[in-house]
């Protein structure tokens, strides 16, 4: 059996046995309170007795930002000993550190990823400030404040500031009291602000200085330390501390919270080496280092804060109106429009709300998001180019995985910018999904039901017309209802790719009879079923008067084909949007996203669905969604209990008595050809007076901005920015 002696800064005498690496070890540990000289003796006394000796607190050197000075006394104390090895920690810590952040995040994957790191302190965390910084640029020191009880000016911690203050901070803490350098639990003398650890989402560093200084409030934090007990994880409990992370391997067996010091870890390995005159160098542990079958332990300290998946999602205003109705910037109404909207657009993207409630009928997971938005608008994506939004998507991608979010959905028009979705997912590293496979499911089930309601009895002898059948979402849609309906017609502007869309459909379901073409045109007139799932703007994507008695047309794009001007000309004719979506559980959005209470949209609910599922993963991406995909997505919904919910056009559910209206009117017109002719007729007429449009912008987009607009523009611009500062400070 090895024998370790391990000396603290406390009081106290007590021995335990450990069998760490298959070896049995006995650890005495003697407080000496930090007096120097009752190590010295101690150091004297057992001496030749003991495997290896143990400084748990007693440094020999003080780092801190990459400056190393002796200690005037901690570099004395291992001479005390003639054939034992006197250790402090300090040869294995950086090492252990760093390779304990890599093993915590592939434990809790974002662990750390973009969160606002405070050091207390950072003094001999060199290795603990390395392997956090390759997750965040975000990384403070408290160590002017633990040391020097210095006020907490801006920018003081910071790691210019610290650079500045290494020198001085060295100078005076190489002379001074142990147990000043490392601070033990307890009220401290003086103290200390608390701004810079609410500032923090992650605190790091030894918990005798974090219990002694830390305020009484650390909701949300997650804290990482060295070692810890669990009297000090009660205490981060009571404070409402989230998650707590030890850095060092446990050595009892008696799970896996680390409740040992680097220094001992570090005697422990200079007893197990095989070659007992070997140099006490970090090359000397790497071998019994790579022998520990270890993860820190990372312990969720809040009831139900372990059951809790987290995702994001991302909006963006569908034309100017939703900038004008926004609280914050409802001012913007007085403004030109074209200048609201030109302006806007090169905002950075902003937290929304959090969304809760959300929980599986089934599992029982829970599942919490948080709602971000983009100030550009469709056009304003277009007439940018696709770096412009890319780039405000991975800014939200980092501001969503600080949050702890480990998947983002991509709403909207921000799903089908440039390559939909894959550089974002490329260039983040939170998971990344379009949040289209549920849009088609839900999509297909919102349309059948329409159908039925209409009066379809038996679906697989209708027809179905799909425009824009060559982008993402309709192309897969095309081929999932050609397995179901054996007529469909393809409407696209890309000849080229609906001739190889109808060979695949060919392909995958022979006999399916499928016409193509370049314009809806007269074609629409006998189809049952319309789908419309374009990126049009400013032109008219189909002729709603044409439809057959009692069509079906579901309006799949974000923002709309189909504006409600347009299906006011035809009261027997069904218009619907995409399924919107029921998430399980009481969930609340906390923001008004355009839809009924609990009322989803299918790429936000694709979002939270992989959440509760715990499928962290780059799901939906790109133009090329895989009907397997789409049918994966389809089964989790039901596993978890995601519903379709009511039929919607513009702002407004479809009621049963507002089908009954169409129905009837739709069998009228069936058995008087004539009167339906004229209906026809008048509604062509009236559809004249009506702007062409798509997506709410029309064919002309009006006269250019004035010169005095744009000299405006600075002004306006200084404004929101302004208000977004605002708004930043509220929360």
């Amino acid at each position: 059996m090895k024998n370790i002696l391990v000396l603290h800064l406390n009081d106290g005498d007590e021995t335990s046995t450990v069998r760490f690496l298959d070896e049995d070890i006995s650890i005495r540990r003697i407080g000496c309170g930090g007096d120097a000289d009752q190590v010295r003796t101690l150091i004297e006394t057992y001496d030749g007795q003991v495997d290896a000796i143990a400084l748990e607190g007693y440094p020999a050197e003080l780092e801190l930002g990459g400056t190393v000075v002796p200690h005037t006394v901690g570099s004395t104390l291992a001479e005390a000993a003639r054939q034992t090895p006197v250790v402090d920690g300090g040869g294995i810590r950086p090492g252990i550190e760093r390779w304990g952040v890599i093993l915590a995040d592939r434990a809790e994957p974002g662990i750390f990823a973009e969160k606002q790191v405070l050091l207390v302190p950072g003094l001999n965390h060199g290795g603990l400030a390395q392997g956090l910084s390759r997750h965040t640029s975000q990384i403070r020191y408290a160590d002017p404040e633990v040391y020097f009880a210095l006020p907490d000016f801006p920018g003081v911690g910071s790691q210019r500031t610290l650079d500045q203050a290494v020198g001085p901070t060295l100078g005076e803490l190489k002379t001074a009291p142990f147990r000043r350098i490392t601070p033990q639990a307890g009220k401290p003398g003086q103290p200390r602000s608390a701004s810079r650890f609410q500032w923090a989402d992650v605190i790091a560093g030894d918990i005798g200085a974090i219990r002694r200084y830390a305020p009484a409030e650390l909701k949300h934090k997650t804290v990482v330390v060295e070692h810890a007990s669990e009297a000090d994880l009660d205490d981060l409990r009571q404070r409402g501390a989230s998650i707590a992370v030890t850095m060092m391997p446990a050595l009892d067996g008696r799970g896996n919270l680390g409740q040992w010091s680097a220094a001992t870890l570090e005697a422990v390995l200079v007893a197990l080496r095989a070659d007992p005159g070997a140099p006490l160098t970090e090359d000397t542990y790497l071998d019994l280092m790579a022998d520990i079958q270890w993860t820190p332990c990372v312990r969720y300290l809040q009831p139900d804060e372990a059951s809790v998946n987290r995702f994001a999602f991302v909006i963006h205003p569908l034309n100017v109106g939703f900038i004008h109705k926004s609280p914050m910037f409802g001012w913007t109404r007085y403004l030109p429009d074209k200048l609201v909207e030109a302006t806007a657009a090169y905002m950075p993207p902003m937290y929304l709300s959090r969304i809760t409630g959300g929980q599986s009928p089934t599992t029982g997971q829970q599942i919490e998001g948080y709602l971000y938005t983009l100030a550009a608008t469709p056009r304003q994506m277009m007439d940018h180019g696709e770096r412009f939004t890319y780039d405000r998507l991975n800014k939200a991608a980092k501001m969503a995985e600080r949050k702890g979010a480990r998947i983002m959905g991509l709403g909207a028009f921000t799903s089908v910018v440039g390559d939909a979705g894959i550089t974002v997912a490329h260039e983040s590293d939170i998971a990344i999904t379009s949040g289209n496979s549920l849009t088609v499911a839900m999509t297909l089930e919102a349309a059948k039901r329409a159908v039925i309601l209409m009066g379809a009895t038996d679906l697989t002898k209708g027809k179905v017309m799909i425009v824009g059948a060559t982008g993402s979402i309709a192309s897969v849609c095309s081929r999932l209802i050609a397995q179901a309906i054996g007529n469909v017609v393809l409407v696209s502007i890309e000849p080229e790719k609906l001739i190889e869309l109808k060979r695949t459909i060919q392909k995958e379901t022979p006999g399916c009879e499928v016409t193509i073409a370049t314009k809806a045109g007269d074609l629409i007139s006998d189809c049952d079923l319309i789908i419309t799932a374009t990126s049009a703007f400013g032109q008219r994507v189909i002729d709603l008067t044409r439809c057959k008695p009692g069509a079906v047309i579901c309006d799949v794009a974000r923002p709309a084909d189909i504006n409600p001007a347009e299906a006011a000309l035809r009261p027997d004719v069904l218009v619907i949007e995409s399924g919107e979506v029921l998430i399980p559980g009481d969930i609340d959005f906390g923001y008004d996203i355009g839809l009924p209470p609990k009322t989803s949209y299918a790429c936000l609910a694709e979002t939270a669905l992989l959440a509760m599922e715990g499928r962290f993963e780059d799901y939906t991406l790109g133009r090329n969604i895989t009907m397997e995909r789409v049918k994966e997505i389809y089964k989790l919904s039901l596993k978890h209990d995601f519903k379709l919910a009511g039929l919607r056009f513009g702002e407004e559910y479809i009621t049963d008595a507002d089908i009954a209206e169409k129905r009837a009117l739709a069998d009228i017109y069936r058995a008087d050809p004539y009167l339906f002719d004229q209906v026809r007729a008048d509604a062509a007429e009236k559809l004249k007076e009506i702007p062409v449009m798509a997506k709410g912008v029309s064919a002309s987009r009006g006269p250019n901005v004035p010169p005095w607009a744009i000299a405006a523009a600075g002004a306006a611009g200084v404004l929101l920015a302004g208000a977004l500062m605002a708004r930043k400070l509220r929360s």
